[in-house]
């Protein structure tokens, strides 16, 4: 299957990671597993250096994307924005949510209630942007109708994790408590996320799950599914563990952007990578199962280094004692963010087909099927 090696629409050279191991392969001796920020990227870089590199990429991010959007069918614009406060963080500020609505939403009479996909964007968390995913946007309003709401989450190295995550349980938060005025059926709500999005579409509900969980009091609503597209799900793996199982090592993301996000996102240097709302893989069976829907649609790419890590996990919460509804994709012959390449005359191959079944599986979860 052709693609075009891309980050979010940003052409790149693929390489084996044997040739350049990045900040991992100065440490010494590489462990199995790694257990705080440092030993993945070594003494953090200055924030500002990180900030100027994650500028210049989230420009490059921007001229990419604009190519993607220009092969037919045409995606949709949003049709409104809404600036909210966050309230979990502790890095306290707004963000933007994206709403992307269906055909006869802004005639909708009072007491009708869609549907919503709430959306995480890729990019490493450090670039990207809510936009990104319009392709799949337009998928979910024609055959779900259901409200797409992408999320704009506060970006590393400005905002590293968990703000992320915490932006993305916020906008859950808002939703709920908003549902009326946004029309938005609070009973049928799932969410989706691509690379990095899909770690957020994974953990933003187990964030909202500890909050519930500390007495919080929020109206009556139900997460009935979860879509994440070829996330990373642990961050204790070491760059040397992954290529050992890796199909193809030479389609592996070059290590200057898998560095710039490792050292962007994971700050302080002390900061636990087994931490669940970073690593969801290392969630206990009692947080996976009280935090995620019992739908889980899940997608991986064959060439990606984050292959096995989701198979795993895809795998976890299909077998007892969670025994989850789990729809698992590996889709062959294709690198990491491969539907997000930035050829304008055509979308990537079977990124339509592939976006079609994944709604139709949204679609029984919001049937009760």
């Amino acid at each position: 299957m052709s693609n075009i090696p891309n980050v979010q629409g940003i052409p790149i050279t693929l390489s084996d990671p044997k040739d350049d191991q990045g900040c991992e392969g100065q440490r010494p001796a590489p462990q199995r597993r790694l257990k705080k920020a440092v030993d993945k990227t070594g003494e953090p870089p200055s924030r500002f250096s990180l900030r100027v590199q994650a500028g210049w990429w989230r420009s490059m991010e921007y001229l990419g994307m604009s190519l993607h959007f220009l092969a037919p069918p045409q995606p949709p614009n949003p049709t409104f924005t809404r600036t909210i406060p966050s309230t979990l963080s502790k890095e306290k500020g707004k963000f933007v949510l994206h709403f992307y609505t269906p055909k006869g939403y802004e005639k909708a009479e009072q007491g009708t209630r869609y549907p919503a996909v709430v959306n995480f964007h890729g990019g490493g968390f450090t670039i990207g942007a809510a936009t990104d995913d319009a392709r799949f946007a337009r998928v979910v309003l024609e055959q779900c109708r259901a409200v797409f709401v992408s999320v704009e989450y506060r970006l590393a190295p400005e905002y590293p994790f968990p703000t992320a995550v915490e932006d993305g349980a916020d906008a859950l938060l808002y939703l709920i408590r908003n549902a009326t005025d946004l029309h938005i059926d609070t009973m049928r709500l799932a969410t989706s996320g691509f690379s990095a999005g899909g770690n957020i579409c994974i953990t933003a509900p187990l964030r909202l799950a500890s909050y519930l969980k500390s007495g919080a009091s929020i109206p009556k609503h139900k997460i009935v599914a979860v879509a994440p597209w070829y996330p990373i799900t642990d961050y204790t793996l070491t760059r040397a563990g992954r290529r050992e199982v890796t199909i193809n090592p030479k389609k592996a993301l070059p290590t200057f952007f898998t560095d710039l996000f490792d050292a962007s996102y994971l700050y302080p240097p002390d900061l636990d990578l087994a931490n669940p709302l970073l690593s969801p893989s290392k969630a206990s069976d009692e947080q996976l199962a009280e935090g995620l829907p019992q739908n889980v649609i899940f997608h991986t790419c064959e060439w990606d280094m984050l292959l096995r890590e989701g198979e795993q996990l895809a795998t976890r919460l299909g077998q007892p004692p969670l025994s989850k509804k789990v729809h698992y994709t590996m889709i062959p012959g294709v690198s990491h963010g491969w539907d997000k390449g930035p050829n304008p005359i055509q979308p990537a191959e079977r990124s339509e087909e592939l976006y079609l079944e994944c709604c139709k599986r949204l679609n029984d979860a919001f049937e009760g099927k």
